[in-house]
């Protein structure tokens, strides 16, 4: 069973074709990577906005997965505000490629810097 949620959606000929929120969620791009001024390591605090994780957002962006998981939520469920905090450019350019991101996401940040080139969809 499929977990995906969709929407009928019917034209003015009366056929129906399904619409995927997937393909209709807004997400946030900045407008330059030079924006993006936050930490390359340590530790970082999540919002809960971002990621609602039991035992709060606290994340090691030393660790693969942490970097990974911040990175990932930044860019799927972040603001602009959210990401100039969160995601460091530099970092940002070296782990693209490995970041699993919602399609759609990935394709956004891609046509606004195509430096990232390509990567991961989910």
């Amino acid at each position: 069973m499929s977990r995906t949620t969709h929407i009928e959606a019917r034209g003015a000929s009366g056929s129906s074709r399904r619409v995927l929120f997937g393909d209709v969620k807004p997400y946030a791009v900045p407008d330059s990577l030079d924006d993006l001024r936050g930490p390359a390591s340590g530790s970082i605090d999540l919002p809960h906005a971002l990621l609602w994780a039991p035992g709060g957002g606290h994340v090691d962006l030393d660790e693969d997965g942490g970097v990974n998981l911040a990175y990932r939520v930044a860019i799927a469920e972040g603001t602009v505000a959210d990401q100039v905090a969160i995601l460091n450019r530099d970092r940002l350019v070296s782990v693209w490629s490995e970041l699993l991101l919602p399609r759609r996401a990935r394709e956004l940040w891609e046509v606004r810097f195509p430096q990232l080139g390509g990567g991961k969809s989910a």
